[in-house]
């Protein structure tokens, strides 16, 4: 993921494009936990360390700045979207850390705690497709008119 700048998001049509990179980083972060704790590839956790949060915010800042307000504005639904800007919130702090770890272990430091380690990469990238697949069901559909 890490060959090229990916091109920015700008219409709530390419919504699609940015679940679409967020799902493919999700499963390479369940990758590195399901071969945790022996077979962990160092150079992955770098790649992936270097993905995660640039795609995450800018993710973040396009569905906060151009689908949120639209989604909104079609349904009155402001609700839901403090519920959604809260959930990006907690992935980005979740993601910051991860990053860390993912670097750390790339640089040569031993995962001192495995199941630990684990537990930090399946709650992001669980919460991360629960997140998507609800913009998928109830988002997109209603910022594109395809109800």
């Amino acid at each position: 993921m890490t060959a090229a700048k990916p091109e920015p998001f700008r219409n709530p049509a390419d919504m699609k494009r940015a679940h679409m990179q967020m799902l493919a980083l999700c499963h390479m972060l369940e990758g590195i936990a399901d071969d945790l704790p022996s077979r962990v590839d160092r150079l992955q956790c770098l790649a992936v360390a270097a993905d995660l949060l640039p795609l995450l915010r800018e993710c973040h800042r396009f569905e906060e700045d151009v689908v949120f307000p639209a989604f909104a504005r079609q349904t009155g639904g402001e609700e839901i979207v403090a519920r959604l800007k809260l959930e990006h919130m907690e992935d980005d702090c979740a993601a910051a850390d991860l990053s860390e770890a993912l670097l750390a272990y790339g640089h040569g430091r031993p995962i001192e705690n495995p199941e630990a380690f684990g537990y930090m990469l399946r709650a992001l990238f669980e919460s991360m497709r629960r997140h998507i697949a609800f913009e998928r069901d109830h988002v997109l559909p209603e910022v594109l008119g395809h109800r």
